[in-house]
């Protein structure tokens, strides 16, 4: 059952093996029969009905129309009609040609891309299962209606790590509908005023409007819809549907933690939130700057956690007085671990630990500067690191008054982790970025830092993250004299300080917790986790992304006493794992707007204050903006 019978799909080489990747997926204990979608068919089981996977691909395409342009309207209203008299052994020779016609030319016409992508697997399936539609009709055979599933996505929809239906809420911008945008948004992504500022934006990476002219600004968008809620009276959707007696522990009112807690209080659980720190929103309230993530955006988000239900406890560190057993024996049918990955990774360099006073993690130091708090003193600052948390450093160093700020990193800007706009907004600010230099030694004279002995390095031969690793240059050892030295260099996980030691074997040697990757469930049934202190650090959506899906699983398990995927869940995996933007794909004509932007306070006036550096889109740039979306759905139809 490895190699097809059918397969007419013809998308890029990401998709060539997409028979391995179906075939190893099982829905509920039973491999792909078939699929069908954008790029053509595959079929790999005689036992489906040809005439049935085509006729649930235009019932799909039909439900998903949205209706706005006729073509597709009408005319997938009509393929749906003669498709299923097809099938019910009332057609006739001709409604193929005109099945046919209708594709081609809704293909041709259609507005968004429902109906552009319809004709491929449509003529593809006619044109090879030729013989099976003539039996069909010329025998009068009614069709067996097989099971299938099926996902609407989109290039940028697979990009986002939690799958927020982003068309759609644009779509409903553009339209002024708000209130519907944002329960979209809501639906995937419980915090739209953080991910709405500070997400890396996956989504924009992926957006096909880049190849016509410019990426649509969707982060900018979400956060235009969480401003809407915060600041224009736009009450948030707290109406919960059910309700259940169980009670959910949540380690960490981080993004993981928060959530988890959001969607199972909209599933109608009541949770309780242990966390360490004396606010909530973990690492994007303690280690990303106010400027960027301003503390009114966490602390409302937060009030709509609790509006479902969630109690938050403050200074409670699990794992010192209180263990995963106590919460257990104070009737918690499950819990949700979500620390993050609070610590810093060492620089190995010789002199980090001494101890020396202005030498400080970068993580140490943003929380700091969150309690406003000046943990440093000094003019001269340097900063290790390529990352979102280095020009985090750099830009908090300039506004707590260092006028002279120094990047260092090991590798050039080409290779840099970190998010462009921060390189070029902190470049504006004044900071000074040193290319292919590595610290060797920290530098003190009466225990406090007074230079760092860095060696040139150049670039060789790519690593494991496909960027050229550096190499020393022998002999290019220097000395740059300054008053401070931040290491921001990674982070890494202490879940194993929560768990009980007997517990350690649910612990990887990187510190991170062992759950399924899809379920999030540990061995330990009623121990679930999510986001950095499972994957390591990574990204904010990402870790909003896997609270919202352990929170689905936990919900399974106090209702069913096990955790399984469905098919959605595996369809997706196999899609976004394969991913869908076409970096080579080519329009016949080009496009003629440009992205709309937040509006930029400027460089001399934000490095002296916190003040939010990004403003919002009005409504009419909001609207202007959402109406460049070329609604990229595609639809893809599984046999089962």
């Amino acid at each position: 059952m490895s190699e097809p019978i059918v397969n007419t799909w013809k998308g890029p080489d990401r998709f060539s093996d997409l028979s391995k990747h179906a075939v190893a997926g099982h829905f509920s204990g039973h491999p792909l029969k078939a699929v069908v979608g954008w790029e053509g068919a595959i079929v790999w089981d005689s036992a489906v009905d040809p005439v049935d996977l085509l006729n649930a691909y235009i019932l799909q395409a039909y439900k998903e129309s949205c209706g706005q342009c006729a073509p597709c309207r009408l005319g997938t209203a009509r393929m749906m009609t003669l498709s299923k008299n097809i099938c019910e052994g009332q057609g006739a020779i001709e409604h193929l040609e005109t099945i046919r016609f209708l594709a081609s030319q809704i293909s041709i016409t259609a507005r968004c891309d429902i109906g552009r992508t319809l004709g491929k697997p449509v003529l593809d399936i006619l044109d090879a299962y030729k013989d099976s539609f003539h039996e069909v009709i010329q025998g009068k055979r009614k069709v067996n209606t097989g099971k299938y599933k099926s996902i609407v996505t989109a290039p940028c929809i697979s990009a986002c790590p939690s799958r927020i239906d982003i068309p759609s809420y644009l779509e409903n911008i553009h339209l002024n509908r708000f209130d519907e945008a944002m329960a979209v948004v809501r639906n995937d992504c419980p915090m739209p005023g953080t991910i709405g500022r500070v997400c890396v934006r996956p989504c924009e990476a992926n957006c096909r409007r880049a190849k016509l002219d410019e990426s649509l600004s969707i982060r900018s968008l979400k956060r235009f819809l969480a401003d809407q809620e915060m600041f224009a009276g736009m009450p948030p959707d707290t109406r919960v549907s059910e309700s259940h007696p169980e009670k959910i522990a949540v380690i960490g009112a981080g993004p993981a933690g928060l959530s988890c807690a959001y969607y199972l209080g909209k599933n109608g659980y009541k949770t309780t939130i242990f966390e360490s720190q004396e606010g909530p929103g973990g690492m994007a309230a303690y280690g990303i700057p106010s400027y960027r993530l301003p503390r009114e955006v966490i602390a409302h988000e937060t009030e709509v956690v609790k509006q479902l239900g969630a109690k938050i406890q403050y200074g409670v560190t699990i794992g010192e007085k209180i263990s995963l057993e106590d919460l257990a024996n104070q009737g918690f049918a499950a819990i949700f671990i979500g620390v993050g990955a609070p610590e810093s990774s060492k620089m190995r360099c010789e002199g980090e630990d001494a101890g020396y006073q202005c030498f400080m993690t970068g993580v140490y130091f943003l929380a700091e500067a969150a309690r406003n708090r000046k943990p440093l003193e000094g003019q001269k600052i340097v900063v290790i690191g390529g990352g979102n948390v280095a020009m985090d450093c750099v830009r908090t160093a300039r506004r707590l008054g260092f006028s002279d700020v120094n990047l260092l990193y090991r590798r050039t800007e080409a290779e840099m982790p970190a998010d462009p706009l921060e390189i070029k907004e902190a470049k504006e600010e004044g900071v000074v970025f040193h290319y292919l230099i590595a610290p060797v030694q920290v530098i003190a004279t009466d225990g406090k830092v007074s230079g760092l002995k860095c060696l040139r390095m150049e670039l060789g031969a790519p690593d494991t993250s496909g960027r050229r690793s550096p190499v020393p240059i022998k002999g290019s050892e220097f000395v740059i004299d300054c008053d401070a030295v931040i290491p921001a260099v990674g982070q890494i996980c202490v879940v194993d300080c929560v768990l009980p030691e007997e517990d350690e074997s649910v612990v990887t040697k990187w510190k991170t917790l062992i759950v399924d990757q899809t379920t999030f469930q540990s061995d330990k049934k009623n121990v679930f986790g999510g986001g950095d202190c499972v994957t390591g650090p990574k990204t904010l959506i990402a870790a909003l992304a896997a609270g919202k899906n352990a929170a689905r699983f936990i919900s399974q398990f106090l209702q069913h006493g096990q955790c399984s995927p469905d098919e959605t869940d595996v369809l997706q995996a196999i899609v976004s794992s394969k991913g869908m933007f076409d970096q080579d794909e080519a329009f016949a004509y080009p496009g003629g707007t440009e992205r709309i932007e937040d509006p930029v306070l400027e460089p001399d006036y934000r490095v002296h204050n916190f003040k939010e550096v990004e403003g919002g889109l009005s409504v009419a740039e909001a609207r202007e903006e959402a109406s460049r979306c070329l609604r990229c759905y595609r639809i893809l139809t599984a046999a089962l």
